[in-house]
């Protein structure tokens, strides 16, 4: 069969398996069969990535689901081009939880694969130009323009080139209708180059010529004859301190870095010259970008209570699959996961540890590396591609046995899990929103577990009200912590009545006076504080006085973000900014002033009424490069920041002893959200960030600032009632039809035509209220933001009950619906977002 990579030698009829179902990283339905040629037979495994051609000109990495012996019905099967791995790069296991997912969460198993396999480990292929061999330009009926002409000329001098060559060659931003012509004229053929992502680091090293090392006089000679040579000889010197060549020959073997080597500000053409007068030679080898490290201590000593909770939880795995351990904030859950984590690798199996935030590693894998080494592997998007792969290859030999990780780490290659541990398990971070799959990654996790036949632990303060729910039905055991490490005392609650202290005057840049107060405190005793607001930005909007003009982003609809520093308003939906105008663009006024706090504005109202202190900001935009967050930790945690203004990614996990204060900010902001968990999250949120107060001796002061000080939800968190808090909750829960007693799926309807998206979500709705299950179907309404990215929305929302089939009879129906609908020319570009446990 003719391809793309010339002829490929098909298999004989009786050679057994010859197809190969492969998945492919697009949003189609099914697996694609491909024949296996005979000559690679020998080489197909099942996990391993191979390249496939799809469609008449992409080349994709696939990997083999199934191995079979039935050629596909509907098509001929193309074959397999090349095989990519000697050791599959995913393990059945793997591809079984893929399956699971993908049925789970209304999607495609190439929109699974697409989220599990780092980028590295997929291929990249790039469009390439090239003469056509048949083409002679003397005897061509076409006649070629000047630009034309330039490209063949360029192609003689080089074989191919890229798409980005030809627009240098040129000098035009726009190839594409050069190159039409050239391909209509016979001239050029285009082609796909298939490439590997993942480059293994290589390292230039430095080593003495080894006949030096063995003879003993021939230094003394080569220092003689560098005597007047001060660079040359200052570089052997270095050379000389950093590897013991005299005392111990072999370590000649490794050399130096050559960068290490250099670093003292050394010329590089000194070290030249001694290689091309044989004192030194060059080599290179393949270095891990992990670096590897020892472990400096050993798990710390359990308290009693802590060690009582530690029993408890394995008592309870005995019986049940998964564990919820309630403990208070400061109890000390870390170090009963890191015995938890030790026992299971002395039993020789691997364990995965999720964190709902990038932010938490940089704090606890400095705590856990001390203890687990080169042993622990850390997983999550601030790793560069190359990065990820070490560590998923790392897994796969067996290099990494316990990982640390963001909700991505549970799509990694483990073959013998014998503990998942998720940390703030309550954490809306742990769902992915968009793209597909859109997962709740503890859910997973759990599912997860059970096909590795391992146990979950499932650990927070303030457990969701899914888990709680189903620790108290028994399905879930259950492990509660109720007091503080080291007796640290729990922080003490202050409600600052805003509306109160307008009244009387005492409102400075929207602080209270007792907030106030309390930062002066701390500062006065060289103490830290934390401030909470669940807003990034410098403020909200921008409004014109004069006629009440607000910024409005042109693709979503929704008002533009103020961000002072940067001089730019910011859509946090879809990225579109634009200068903040001088004047208003209506009227031409110039009154335009900020309305709301975002974490900016906070951080500029401290300056001026703390002049003295030390102050950062942690949200989005200060933390964006890959060390953002450590440079910050590290700041605050040396005690070079007296104050730290931050969002939601504060609230978690962190511990800074010399925290004596957090202050929240806007707590009515927290509580007045459209959500049936708002006040789930609300509790969540409040206790979590006060949690950061007062972990060691001194007892920390918490400031609410609000509006409403007599919330019901205020004095439960004062308390730290977690059960009546439930109680209350779950009682409107079950009335009102909300999990944890249905189960939820969101659709949303989107398209550029607002009449067009709003007749395909009533279409829609018809269809499932015709579902013959036991259901409540809710809309469509307007989505609470009714255009992204020009993208009208519309939102339907569907309670299942939970018992027996209903959830996958009407994942069935809805397939078929949506199927039926997009079949039809009016709807063909409408697309259907299902969003399976909406978060």
């Amino acid at each position: 069969m003719e391809s793309l990579f010339g002829d490929q030698d098909l298999y004989p009829p009786e050679s057994g398996n010859n197809f190969a179902d492969i998945i492919l990283p697009v949003p189609i339905p099914r697996m694609f069969t491909y024949s296996i040629p005979y000559s690679m037979q020998p080489e197909i495994n099942l996990g391993a990535r191979v390249i496939v051609q799809f469609g008449k000109k992409k080349v994709l990495t696939g990997i083999i689901g199934k191995v079979h012996n039935k050629p596909p019905q509907a098509y001929q099967a193309k074959p397999i081009l090349e095989v990519l791995d000697d050791t599959p790069s995913v393990n059945p296991l793997q591809i079984r939880f893929w399956v699971w997912m993908a049925e789970y969460y209304f999607c495609h198993i190439g929109e699974v694969m697409h989220a599990a396999l780092p980028s590295g480990l997929r291929l990249s292929s790039e469009s390439k130009v090239q003469l056509n061999p048949n083409f002679d330009r003397e005897t061509s009926k076409f006649p070629l323009d000047d630009r034309e002409i330039m490209i063949l000329d360029a192609l003689n001098s080089k074989p191919e080139l890229s798409y980005d060559d030809c627009e240098k060659v040129l000098s035009i931003k726009s190839i594409h209708p050069i190159l039409k012509s050239l391909v209509k004229k016979e001239a050029i053929l285009i082609f796909e180059k298939v490439q590997e992502k993942y480059t293994p680091k290589v390292e230039t090293r430095i080593r003495l010529k080894p006949e030096i090392v063995e003879n003993k006089n021939a230094l003394q000679e080569i220092f003689e004859t560098l005597s007047n040579k001060a660079k040359q000889e200052s570089i052997l010197l270095k050379y000389l301190r950093d590897v013991p060549v005299l005392q111990l020959p072999k370590s000649n073997i490794n050399g130096l870095d050559k960068a290490t080597l250099l670093e003292e500000g050394d010329s590089e053409s000194s070290l030249k010259t001694l290689i091309k007068n044989g004192v030194f030679e060059s080599f290179k080898v393949v270095v891990n970008r992990l670096a590897e490290e020892e472990p400096e201590s050993k798990p710390a000593v359990l308290s009693t209570s802590q060690q009582s909770a530690f029993e408890e939880i394995k008592h309870q795995f005995e019986s049940k699959q998964s564990v919820l351990l309630h403990g208070v904030t400061g109890s000390g859950k870390t170090e009963i996961y890191i015995q938890m984590i030790r026992e299971v690798l002395d039993s020789g199996s691997q364990v995965l540890l999720l964190l709902p935030e990038i932010a938490l590693t940089t704090q606890i894998v400095t705590r856990l590396k001390k203890v687990f080494g080169s042993q622990m592997g850390v997983y999550h998007s601030k790793y560069s591609d190359n990065e990820r792969v070490e560590v998923w290859n790392g897994v796969i030999s067996g290099r990494f046995s316990f990982v640390v990780g963001v909700r991505s780490s549970i799509f990694l290659p483990f073959d013998s899990l014998g503990l998942i541990i998720v940390d703030e398990e309550h954490e809306s971070s742990y769902k992915q929103f968009d793209p597909a799959p859109r997962f709740q990654a503890r859910d997973s996790a759990i599912m997860l577990a059970y096909f590795h036949q391992a146990r979950t632990l499932l650990g927070s303060a303030t457990p969701s009200f899914e888990s709680y729910f189903n620790a108290s039905q028994g399905k879930f055991g259950y492990v509660e912590l109720t007091h503080r490490f080291g007796d640290a005392s729990m922080p003490h609650f202050h409600l600052a009545d805003m509306a109160a202290d307008k009244r009387k005057n005492l409102l400075k840049l929207d602080t209270t006076r007792i907030l106030r107060e309390r930062i002066q405190d701390a500062l006065a005793k060289q103490e830290q504080v934390l401030i909470f607001q669940n807003r990034r930005g410098y403020s909200p909007y921008i409004q014109c006085e004069d006629c009440g003009w607000t910024g409005q982003c042109v693709q979503c609809d929704v008002s533009l973000t103020y961000h002072q520093f940067s001089e730019e308003l910011r859509c946090h939906y879809c990225g579109y900014k634009e200068k903040t105008p001088s004047s208003c663009p209506a009227c031409g006024s110039t009154q335009l002033t900020t309305m709301g706090m975002g974490t900016e504005r906070i951080e500029e109202s401290l300056s001026l009424l703390f002049p003295e202190a030390r102050i950062g900001r942690m949200d989005l935009d200060t933390t964006r490069n890959k060390h953002g967050y450590q440079r910050l930790l590290d700041e605050f945690g040396s005690g070079n920041l007296d104050i730290l203004v931050g969002t939601q990614m504060i609230t978690k996990g962190l511990d800074f002893g010399r925290v004596t204060v957090v202050g929240i900010w806007d707590g009515d902001r927290i509580l007045n959200f459209p959500d049936f968990r708002a006040g789930e999250r609300a509790f969540q949120q409040i206790t979590q960030v006060a949690g950061r107060a007062g972990r060691r001796e001194v007892q920390g002061q918490v400031i609410v600032q609000t509006r409403d000080p007599d919330t019901q939800i205020y004095a439960q968190v004062i308390k730290g009632d977690y059960l009546e808090f439930f109680n209350h909750e779950i009682h409107d829960r079950k009335k009102f039809y909300y999990p944890p007693f249905v189960k939820l799926v969101k659709i949303t309807t989107r398209h550029a035509d607002y009449k067009v998206a709003e007749k395909a979500a009533l279409n829609l709705h018809h269809g499932m209220a015709e579902i013959p299950i036991k259901k409540i179907v809710l809309g469509p309404e307007k989505g609470i933001i009714a255009r992204i990215k020009n993208q009208y929305q519309f939102e339907s929302l569907v309670k299942l009950d939970r018992s027996g089939n209903t959830p996958v009879i009407f994942k069935e129906y809805l397939w078929k619906i949506t199927e039926e609908l997009k079949s039809r020319p009016e709807f063909r570009s409408v697309r259907f977002v299902v969003d399976v446990d909406p978060s």
